[in-house]
């Protein structure tokens, strides 16, 4: 298994103007466009994480590939505000990951018709029509896991690596138990 974006997201605890804050950093690495979107993108580098900023205060980091890469932006992030005077000092003790996306292989390759069926038509959607991988919500768990017929699972959803260890266990043992893998 292995994690491609980890979500994380924090406040401020000031509300913003995002006209003056875009307008304050550099435009290298800030983007801001209400007419787009309410919040400013920041990015410092081309491969780094982004953080949205929005009017509250809030702000999320997205497509860090770790927990150590979702901190060490906001890290990076709280500073640079710190140091320009928009927040008092870079805490933030609210900031936590929200959400962990994950990719995972069953090792062969899936009938998704079937797995459908067989892992309850109630937990799953399978509308190859509209989108190539089979949809299953399974019970006990609170996250989303994408199929798709080459055998490759997105684990989207999870608030811990663990959880995502267990779902894909416990999807495992249901596709063994039922003969599916």
């Amino acid at each position: 298994m292995d994690v491609v974006n980890v979500v994380g997201s924090g406040s401020l605890d000031v509300e913003l103007d995002l006209s003056q804050l875009a307008e304050d950093l550099d435009s290298s690495i800030a983007d801001f466009d209400p007419d787009h979107y309410p919040g400013v993108y920041l990015r410092f580098d081309d491969d780094a994480p982004l953080i949205t900023i929005y009017r509250t205060g809030k702000y999320i980091v997205t497509g860090a590939e770790s927990d150590e890469e979702a901190y060490r932006y906001r890290d990076r992030f709280l500073d640079l505000l710190s140091e320009m005077g928009v927040i008092p000092d870079s805490d933030d003790l609210q900031f936590k990951i929200q959400n962990y996306v994950v990719v995972a292989d069953l090792g062969n390759e899936q009938n998704l018709e079937s797995l459908a069926i067989g892992l309850g038509l109630e937990q799953t959607e399978y509308e190859p029509e509209q989108f190539p991988g089979l949809v299953y919500r399974p019970a006990g768990h609170s996250c989303v896991l994408l199929i798709f017929a080459s055998g490759k699972a997105v684990i989207a959803g999870v608030t811990d690596k663990e959880e995502a260890r267990d779902v894909f266990a416990d999807l495992e043992d249901t596709l063994n138990e039922y003969g599916l893998n």
